[in-house]
């Protein structure tokens, strides 16, 4: 699967990827009248805003197509938004009819190497708690639950994230 750094012009396509991956493992644990409201305009407006700024050294964005401009999956990497020196998986969606084709490994493979370019030697990232397939999917990437948790409000539903960490090459 052709993994590469995202552009501008991505930004429609990682919002749609985001807000559909959203409604698709999310459905049960948010609240769905917020899941139906998610806007994949909205979302690419703010990835626009963020892909057509001055990203930081330490910071990329990577897109998966499966033909030319169709974005079906994305992730994002940086430094630690808590944890000084290390580096951060801060997402990393795919698109529901997309799951199980590797399209994750890709982009978890692109996003590694791009933390050790930068010289992190450990990264985190943050799951929530019932989000058990991609809690498998960062176990069997060699992610492990660290004593990093903590809640957050969605969409008015009260989620529990847990951290994990892991070691890079």
């Amino acid at each position: 699967m052709p993994v590469r750094h995202a552009n501008p012009g991505d930004a429609l396509g990682i919002g749609t990827v985001h807000v559909v991956s959203w409604q698709a493992a999310y459905r049960g644990v948010l609240a769905q009248d917020y899941l139906d409201s998610l806007d994949p305009a909205q979302r690419g407006a703010n990835w626009s805003r963020y892909l057509n700024g001055l990203l930081p050294h330490d910071e990329s964005v990577f897109v998966a197509e499966v033909q030319p401009n169709n974005v079906v999956g994305f992730a994002s990497v940086g430094q630690s938004r808590d944890a000084n020196g290390v580096g951060e998986l801060r997402c990393l969606y795919v698109t529901p009819e997309h799951w199980g084709e590797g399209i994750g490994r890709d982009l978890m493979s692109s996003s590694v190497n791009a933390l050790v370019a930068c010289g992190f030697r450990e990264a985190t990232l943050w799951v929530l708690d019932s989000n058990n397939r991609a809690r498998r999917f960062y176990e069997t990437s060699g992610w492990v639950v660290d004593q990093g948790a903590k809640q957050e409000m969605i969409g008015g539903i009260t989620i529990c994230e847990v951290r994990y960490r892991r070691t890079l090459a």
